[in-house]
């Protein structure tokens, strides 16, 4: 049997998802899981960074900590499986990104966490730097997703969306007619602008279930100025990040209404989540949203996508068999094992890109 390790920290960075499965057909075999919380110290850094506070020095200091982390959290999830790390054909680290710019006039996308630091430690071969392939041929370098998305979860005769709510809210649109394209592309922001609001107000990282939202009211002009940023008319492809939808963004913003509550601008901005995903889903009428990533376990978030979203029905990935926390480190497990048998994993009709690429690169044990 093939297993293959997966290791994701989104743009939340609370920490690093590490997986071990094993792929057969449009069937995941999970083996076991772990998360590694970055320590406090290190999370601040990496904010500091994301808002371009820092040095080179500090790059290249977290460049080797997250590396460090990242191996950590790849022999944690070994141990807890019982698989010899010989049995595994590679690692998939999608890496820590710091700043995603794929629409400047010098294209990048910046993903930290130093993948030789993963292979010497772990003696496992570590497939990273997953986007730049993608951004070199004209293309976002987001969301990869799609690709796993399309491999496991489409069925024919069913229009099915994958939804992940990450700090940033991305959508897959599976066609119930496989000949049809897919469509994917970051709505906006999901957890982002609420777990920033939270930190600054309360001092706490995330909104626990919602429940300081559910405290406050929706504010509608603050709403609608919300959603008159451009980013959610704008057409696909396209993807975003906490570079600009940050802290600032919201206090900007909050310049009209100087005497919100801050449960108010909470409970706002969750709706904000809510809407700007239901404006911008594929007509479809039948459509099953089926939702991943942190978001999807928080109910006040779920409860308003299910009012805004409908008559689409609102699931879980956990009724395809995969439990939503572990959707995005599975598909950078599946992504190492295209790369590793030369077979693309971009789509180039979501990311813009010229053609099917090739992603990653490899460092062999």
């Amino acid at each position: 049997m093939k297993a293959w390790i997966g290791l994701m920290s989104g743009t939340s960075m609370d920490g690093i998802d590490a997986i071990l499965v094993s792929f057969s057909g449009q069937t995941i075999q999970v083996h076991a899981t772990h998360t590694t919380a970055y320590p406090d110290d290190i999370r601040r850094r990496l904010f500091n960074l994301s808002q371009n506070r820092g040095t080179a020095d500090d790059v290249g200091e977290l460049d080797h900590a997250v590396g460090s982390l990242f191996a950590l959290a790849a022999e944690t999830v070994i141990g807890k499986s019982g698989f010899p790390a010989s049995s595994i054909n590679a690692i998939g680290s999608h890496g820590q990104t710091l700043r995603h710019h794929p629409d400047s006039s010098a294209p990048f996308s910046l993903q930290i966490g130093d993948p030789t630091v993963i292979t010497e430690r772990t003696g496992i071969t570590t497939v990273a730097d997953f986007r730049r392939r993608d951004l070199a041929a004209g293309g976002q370098g987001a969301p990869l997703v799609p690709a796993f998305h399309r491999a496991f979860f489409s069925s024919e005769g069913e229009g099915r969306c994958i939804l992940n709510l990450g700090g940033i809210a991305n959508i897959t649109y599976l066609p119930a007619d496989n000949n049809e394209p897919i469509v994917g592309f970051d709505t906006g922001p999901a957890n982002a602008l609420m777990d920033a609001w939270c930190m600054d107000q309360t001092g706490r990282a995330f909104d626990e279930d919602g429940a300081w939202a559910e405290e406050g009211e929706i504010n509608q002009a603050l709403l609608s100025d919300l959603l008159s940023d451009a980013y959610f008319s704008r057409q696909p492809p396209k993807s975003t990040g906490t570079e600009k939808f940050n802290i600032e963004w919201i206090k900007t913003q909050l310049r009209r209404h100087p005497d919100l509550s801050g449960a108010d601008v909470q409970r706002t901005l969750l709706e904000l989540t809510a809407v700007s995903v239901a404006q911008q889903l594929p007509q479809s009428p039948g459509m099953t949203i089926f939702a991943c990533g942190g978001g999807a376990k928080n109910r006040i978030l779920m409860r308003a996508l299910q009012r805004t979203c409908s008559p689409a029905r609102l699931a879980s990935t956990e009724d395809l068999g995969l439990d939503p926390q572990w959707v995005e480190p599975a598909a950078f497990a599946w992504l190492a094992s295209q790369t590793l048998a030369g077979k693309p994993g971009n789509v180039p009709e979501v990311t813009g890109a010229e053609g099917k690429r090739i992603l990653g690169a490899v460092y062999y044990a």
